[in-house]
């Protein structure tokens, strides 16, 4: 129960009976885990049970839902909140929706729905949506196109859009674009914030310039109003790490692990495991795994772990440490399990990939990346018909919206075909017309 609790944030003396009933509500959900299960009943028999439900807690069980990147049911949420609560959308709904939408439907869907929001509640929040989902879809064009209307409207007025526009840049190697963005948000007297900072050192990374991140690095360190997190050491240990310079790397791996407040070391943690692989000092790996394992838990870690591992040729290692997790696991997450699955298929153990995933499934669904995982192994080692097979599964598994790889369809149906199995091909597309357009 407390565990549940410390998502939703710390209850007022005054509210405790609601929010232990919040909270139970959000355990229920939690345990819906397969995204094509609806959990609108489920929302339904609370109110039949006699509970109520306020917009507050609704919107904490939207942020919560979130953290775990259950997108699907926090959108039935957000439709849940206004189709059957009645609860009148506020600007910050909105944008929420949005964020949503694009991320569950398409961009498609997220355009047609902000074309249709009221002018009334389409302010600076939604129109950051929007932004923010072309950046996901790395959409330099429609991005621009929204800034520009942005600052026509007046909502260009925080570094927000600015910190958007720049990891698009970085992401899409248009690094020629960031100075003029600097240059602007200079004119307006717009400060930079620590995500324009971490954006900027993303960019120099991304571009391996090494000169210009050392420079920000120190004026960062020598300005009193920067407060440089463990973030930013992370980022600027990966571009030592990209260019080799492993002692350099160490250096800020060991800031990064000395500026962590406890509150923020779940997610330092894995970037932790990751960077130190990437040194290949297993013992330094061990040392931060047993000093920080989680006691809660954390499926996340453990795959990080695993992957680590694998990285460092320790498969043993990663044995033991998935054992540790499936010992102790309360809920199955086949994340973890797709790490060392990984790792086995690297190094052609099929017979132990098999024996790992035919023990998981004894009731229960695997995911679809699990049997991709699988197809794709057999297919990097040729053997074909296993491929199809798995590809066969996964598909069949998949939730509607999810798409298999494409390197892997590709080779399973040229191989069909050359075996003139047309049956074989019939079937296969049949499957994938059921997860819509592929």
């Amino acid at each position: 129960m407390m565990k549940a609790i410390s998502f939703l944030g710390r209850p007022r003396h005054d509210k405790v009976s609601v929010h232990i009933q919040i909270t139970s509500l959000f355990d229920r959900i939690r345990a819906v885990q397969d995204p094509k299960v609806s959990i609108s009943p489920l929302l339904n028999q609370w109110i039949e049970e006699g509970h109520t439900v306020s917009r507050p807690q609704l919107q904490s069980l939207v942020r919560a839902m979130k953290d775990f990147k259950r997108y699907h049911h926090v959108l039935q949420i957000s439709q849940w909140m206004t189709d059957c609560r009645y609860l009148p959308l506020t600007p910050s709904d909105v944008a929420i929706r949005l964020d949503l939408i694009s991320m569950v439907h398409g961009q498609e869907k997220a355009e047609s729905y902000f074309n249709n929001i009221p002018k009334v509640l389409k302010n600076h929040s939604a129109y950051c949506a929007l932004l923010s989902s072309y950046v996901r879809e790395k959409s330099v064009e429609k991005a621009e196109v929204t800034m520009q209307k942005m600052r026509e409207m007046g909502f260009v007025t925080s570094s927000f859009p600015y910190n958007m526009l720049i990891n698009l840049y970085s992401q899409t190697e248009n690094y020629d674009k960031i100075e003029p963005l600097i240059q602007e948000m200079e004119r307006k007297s717009i400060p930079c914030d620590k995500f324009t900072v971490r954006n900027l050192m993303a960019a120099y990374v991304a571009a391996s310039d090494i000169c210009a991140m050392e420079k920000l690095l120190n004026r960062m360190e020598e300005d009193l109003h920067i407060s440089v997190d463990w973030n930013t050491y992370s980022v600027v240990a990966s571009g030592y790490l990209k260019v080799g310079l492993i002692d350099k790397a160490l250096e800020m791996i060991k800031k990064m692990e000395s500026n962590t407040p406890i509150p923020e070391r779940p997610p330092a943690f894995k970037h932790l495991l990751s960077l130190y692989a990437r040194t290949g000092h297993k013992e330094e790996l061990y040392r931060v795994w047993n000093l920080y394992k989680p006691t809660y838990e954390y499926p996340e870690a453990y795959s990080c772990m695993i992957a680590s591992l694998s990285k460092l040729d320790d498969i043993e290692g990663a044995e033991k440490i998935f054992q540790e997790w499936e010992r102790d696991c309360t809920m199955y997450d086949f994340r973890v399990l797709n790490s060392l699955l990984i790792a086995y298929c690297k190094r052609r153990l099929f017979d132990k990939a098999e024996s790992l995933v035919n023990k998981a499934i004894e009731g229960r669904m695997p995911y679809p990346s699990t049997c991709s995982i699988l197809a794709k192994g057999y297919m990097e080692d040729k053997q074909m018909p296993k491929a199809v097979e798995m590809l066969k599964k996964a598909i069949s598994v998949g939730r509607k919206g999810w798409k298999p790889d494409s390197i892997i369809l590709d080779a399973c149906m040229e191989y069909i075909e050359g075996q003139g199995d047309l049956k074989e091909i019939e079937e296969i597309l049949r499957l994938c017309k059921n997860l819509g357009p592929v």
